[in-house]
């Protein structure tokens, strides 16, 4: 019997270009993986043209109707004149493409480096930019795609690694940790009192923004759901605290030029990042029958990595009973 292949062993170049050439387009043979894990990536070069991005997306994660709602995101944002890296349209109008299975995007590259959070100019700029995107991504809520929750990334994370991953000797102590760590957040987002939710990118890490020219371009709507505005805020503030007092200052001088911030919200970053730190190792747990994943992240469930992130998890017990960020 031979073993069966994840449905990404198929996308050789070869595999790729013919997606690319389906199209209309005509590669020239180039074909360049990107650092992506979830989706995969290329560089595909064109004849007499600029090179495009391809992102494949990882099949059964999102339906037609979430990816359609990631890609009319961002085409709602763009007709705002905000920089957003949007999937190109074919001659009927349609981003969502289909080839051989797989359901793919082609957008245009864009050149830029990841943005300097240490940079508080860079911050007040981001900040504006933020806050357009916020104001329209309020006007309407999505539809098809999810709500961050501590259901979705706490719940159901810490259950799959419970049952499936974690070693014996950890089991226990990882009960512990991850029953006192939701306890503590159901606690803390009930103090917080309910804040409104809102479309958002949803991972506003570095890497996910392009600067260029002294302006942000934001690209990879992938993980774009519903939660609060400050989900798109924390993941810029780094190091102790008078340190991100300065961020957050810097970041929401410029967001407040164009749109309102609820400062319970401010409440939320240590649970947010509590909840992401859970969703992680079970994002890694998902996705390790991909080759890719136990080739690159090789470290994964070992009992050394286990040990590790229960002693993370305890340190963000410290965290979440410090007091939060407060606005000068």
């Amino acid at each position: 019997m031979t073993e069966s292949k994840h449905p990404f062993q198929r996308l050789t170049p070869d595999h790729v270009m013919d997606a690319i050439e389906s199209q209309g387009f005509l590669c020239d043979r180039r074909v360049f993986a990107l650092n992506s894990y979830e989706n995969r990536v290329y560089q595909v070069g064109i004849e007499e043209g600029q090179p495009l991005i391809a992102k494949f997306y990882r099949p059964g994660r999102w339906s037609e109707g979430q990816i359609q709602e990631e890609h009319d995101f961002c085409y709602e944002l763009v007709e705002h004149e905000l920089p957003i890296v949007a999937p190109l349209r074919n001659a009927v109008g349609e981003s969502l493409r289909e080839f051989d299975g797989f359901h793919f995007a082609l957008y245009p590259r864009q050149g830029g480096h990841a943005p300097e959070f240490d940079n508080l100019d860079n911050l007040k700029i981001l900040g504006r930019l933020l806050a357009r995107i916020h104001a329209a991504g309020a006007v309407t809520p999505f539809v098809h795609r999810p709500t961050l929750d501590r259901q979705s990334f706490g719940t159901k994370s810490v259950k799959l690694i419970e049952e499936h991953f974690i070693p014996d000797e950890y089991r226990a102590s990882y009960v512990a940790v991850t029953g006192q760590l939701l306890e503590i957040i159901d606690s803390i987002m009930a103090e917080a009192g309910p804040v409104r939710i809102i479309r958002t990118h949803g991972d506003c890490h570095a890497g996910n923004i392009l600067w260029r020219d002294n302006a942000p371009h934001f690209v990879d709507f992938d993980d774009a759901r519903m939660a609060p505005a400050v989900q798109d805020l924390w993941m810029m503030f780094s190091g102790e605290r008078p340190r991100q007092l300065a961020q957050l200052d810097s970041l929401l001088e410029g967001y407040r030029e164009f749109n309102d911030f609820d400062p319970r919200e401010l409440r939320l970053i240590e649970p947010l990042r509590t909840l992401r730190m859970l969703h992680y190792s079970a994002w890694l747990a998902r996705r390790w029958q991909d080759p890719l994943f136990p080739h690159t992240f090789f470290w994964f469930n070992t009992t050394r990595y286990w040990g590790e992130h229960i002693l993370e998890l305890r340190e963000q017990l410290a965290a979440l009973s410090e007091p939060a960020l407060e606005l000068q």
